[in-house]
Order: structure tokens, then sequence, then C-alpha cells
């Protein structure tokens, strides 16, 4: 029998803890197939976040180091600076990255460090209840929002993506979604081009990706990918945000 499909290499045996429907899963397993397709796995060093991909030191079969909530950059910082032949990254989600971790990231990029993020945008805090993130919508009903987001109380969401591609130190911006298999092939290809920008020492660069929580959206998962279809990609355009050749 030909085998047509099997786990990457750069992905443990360990099943995942996220809830049904939750994309977190997929993006995992986009990062794991481009460390295998990149041959890169006995040099990769990820940090993990605090948030819902907190164990994902179980998940990738690479080193990997745990970081204070928000700290990532810094951490990843540190491992670059003192092995810099080793290809590192973080994965972070909105509350980690946007919120706690918001100094962090923005000034990892404007030093211009040769690090990959891959930052996950749920528009809510998922591990801690669903409550209001600097990246929920307006008009989006969370558990701190029970009447929606409202501008007036709360400001606007962030969108980190642009907001990073102004700095000069950043090499590659990219925000993509995984709501689709099409969408899904796409995120892939940012995630490749991302690596390969460190593997060849441009600088910071970040994929931001679209993805899902149906648990505190309270929706099924096909409700779920059509909501953030509908209503994160008109307000979170995709596509490439900087590329430095």
């Amino acid at each position: 029998m030909i085998k047509v499909f099997e786990r990457p290499k750069s992905l443990t045996d360990k099943p995942f803890h996220y809830c049904p429907g939750c994309t977190h899963g997929i993006v995992h397993r986009l990062v794991a197939e481009v460390m295998d397709e990149l041959n890169i796995r006995e040099r990769t060093v990820g940090v993990a976040p605090v948030g819902c991909a907190v164990f994902a030191y179980e998940y990738f079969n690479c080193d990997m180091q745990e970081a204070a909530h928000g700290r990532a950059p810094a951490v990843a910082t540190g491992i670059k600076r003192v092995l810099p032949d080793c290809v590192v990254f973080t994965y972070q989600g909105d509350g980690d990255l946007a919120a706690i971790g918001t100094a962090e990231i923005v000034h990892a990029a404007t030093r211009g460090e040769n690090i990959t993020t891959v930052f996950i945008n749920n528009a809510i805090y998922g591990m801690t209840g669903g409550q209001m993130a600097p990246t929920t919508l307006i008009g989006q009903v969370t558990a701190t929002t029970p009447y929606g987001r409202d501008k007036d109380r709360a400001g606007y969401p962030v969108r980190m993506s642009e907001m990073l591609a102004t700095l000069e130190g950043s090499a590659y911006i990219e925000r993509v979604s995984v709501h689709d298999i099409k969408h899904i092939t796409q995120a892939k290809k940012a995630v490749k081009k991302a690596f390969e920008t460190q593997l060849a020492g441009k600088g910071f660069s970040m994929v931001e990706v679209l993805s899902t929580c149906p648990t505190n959206w309270g929706m099924t998962p096909a409700e779920a990918l059509k909501w953030l279809e509908t209503n994160m990609i008109p307000y979170y355009p995709l596509g490439v945000k900087k590329e430095v050749e």
C-alpha cells in the first residue's frame, strides 16, 4: 500500500488538547510540515506561549522553551543571539502577543531580530474563559462584553500585522486564514516564506493566522468557520503586508 498522508516528523504523537473545531491543530501541522520540508527540525527551537497553546512543547518534535506570558519574543531573542545558527520561532495567541506582550513583539520587530513568529488571532481570550481581547471586533459578544465590544469604551481592534509592517526591522509580514482548504494551502506557503526569511538572515518575520474559537464564540465548528470568513476577514484583510527583497 502506498502511503499518501502521514503525521509530519516534526509533530509528536501526543493527542492535541484543543477544543473540537479549534484550528490550532491545523496551524501546528503547517508549521511541522514546513520544518520537515526545509529539513530544519534538528536545529529549530520553538518558544511556547501562555494561552491555549501553552502545551505546544508537547506537540512540536523539536527543542522547545516555555516563556512567561507575553515574553516569547524576548526569550526567542536570547536564544537566537546565543545560538545564531538555530532556527527560532515563537507561537503566540492574541492575548499573549497583542495584549501583555505588545511591547515585546514591537521591540523585537523594530530591532530586526532574525526570528519568526506565528501569531494566532481568534479575536478572543480562549484559555481564560472568552474575555475581550485586543483583537475582538466591534460589536462582538464576549464574557466581558456581553452587549458587544463598544469602541467608545474599549477602543478599536488592533491590526498587529499592519502595525508591525511599519517598523524598519520587520522583513516579512503576512496575514492568512485557515477557514477552508484553499486558505490553508496559502497559509502554509506564508509560514514557509517566513522561515525562509529567517534562514536568509533578513530580519523579523511574522505570519498572522485568523483562527476560530467555537467554544468561546458559542458556535459549532462549521458556524465558526463561516463567522471568521464573514466577519474577521473584512476587518483583518488577508495578504502580504511587508516583504523585503
